[in-house]
């Protein structure tokens, strides 16, 4: 699940503070690093978990409904929700309990929250067309919390709030996290039952390595890094940079001579999207051209051996960057919008 952007986005957050910090200890940052993408991993089994407490809520709530309807004479109300094949079987997936128990993870203490998000559904055209159809197939119980996810929690500033208060480390982390959860409820089958996979933490010990490495190389070797920067933008005045942009090249810098089968112009537009994010207006603009200058300037003076193509040979037909997996930015938020 923790994919190689949310490793940038860590080494970009990790790294500045690590420059912020008077005590620079590498070994103790490194390790404040594993621990910032595991407890990213901890947000997505809480946000799975999040399914399963408002299914929990709803039982309570029909449990109510039945006792009155019984005791009024009137019609009992649909438990067609909290039947919910699709949410029943993560209810009783085997890697979400056993995750959930090892990071002793909970929705207990935010009931009103939960009874809150149970109101939101059942005021929601979703929720009216789901009870009124009749189609019980799996597929619509999973296509129906599919959508409850899309429209209604993962564009929740309630829940935004709540999670920033539970845990720091998840200020930026549930853009990316939502992805995974989408991803993971189109997955389910009900062949696979309570032995369902979730996605793994990592998908191979690779990516682990992977923002090992890369924080390493970016915090050794900052001097090299920079001195490359100054040797290639002769014309630019440092002192005017921003301090992230300085921080976001050297790690841009250190993934380009570290990973050798990473392209220049993925890592390039990566990193200009991260500095779209967290540093200023224009800067990635010129970040894009100083790295496009810095990696011009390694490979001329052999310090990198990579082939620097224009970036339209790295792109698509309407020239757009690929990433690692071979997607241009708009495809990929065009996947994601279709999770």
């Amino acid at each position: 699940m923790i994919n190689r952007e949310l490793i940038r986005i860590k080494i970009v957050q990790l790294t500045y503070a690590y420059y912020q910090n008077g005590n620079r200890n590498l070994d103790n940052a490194e390790k404040e690093l594993l621990f910032s993408l595991s407890k990213a991993y901890d947000l997505y089994n809480l946000l799975l978990l999040l399914i399963v407490a408002i299914t929990n809520e709803e039982r309570h709530r029909i449990e109510i409904g039945q006792q009155r309807a019984r005791r009024e004479g009137t019609a009992e109300p649909s438990t067609k929700f909290v039947d919910n094949k699709f949410a029943l079987q993560l209810e009783n997936n085997k890697m979400l309990r056993d995750s959930v128990e090892a990071m002793k993870l909970s929705w207990a203490d935010n009931i009103e929250f939960i009874r809150k998000m149970c109101a939101l559904i059942e005021e929601s055209e979703i929720y009216r067309e789901y009870i009124e159809s009749d189609d019980d197939s799996y597929e619509a119980d999973r296509e129906v919390w599919r959508r409850i996810y899309k429209q209604i929690i993962q564009e929740n500033d309630d829940l935004d709030s709540l999670l920033e208060e539970r845990s720091l480390y998840w200020n930026d982390d549930k853009d990316v996290v939502d992805t995974f959860v989408l991803k993971t409820i189109r997955r389910f089958e009900p062949k696979n039952a309570s032995r369902q996979e979730l996605l793994p933490e990592y998908k191979d010990e690779e990516d682990r390595e992977f923002a090992r490495k890369l924080f390493r190389a970016t915090i050794l070797n900052a001097d090299t890094y920079q001195r490359y920067m100054s040797e290639a933008s002769r014309n630019w005045d440092f002192s005017r940079l921003a301090y992230m942009d300085v921080v976001i090249m050297q790690i841009a810098i250190a993934e380009m001579l570290t990973f050798p089968n990473i392209p220049v112009s993925v890592t390039i537009n990566e990193y200009v999207e991260l500095a779209k994010l967290y540093s200023t207006f224009k800067s990635g603009g010129y970040i894009n051209g100083m790295l496009d200058n810095i990696a011009r300037h390694l490979i001329k003076t052999g310090k990198m051996m990579k082939t620097m193509n224009d970036h339209r040979e790295a792109k698509g037909e309407e020239g757009e960057t690929r990433n690692e997996e071979g997607f241009s930015r708009n495809e990929e938020r065009g996947r994601r919008n279709e999770d």
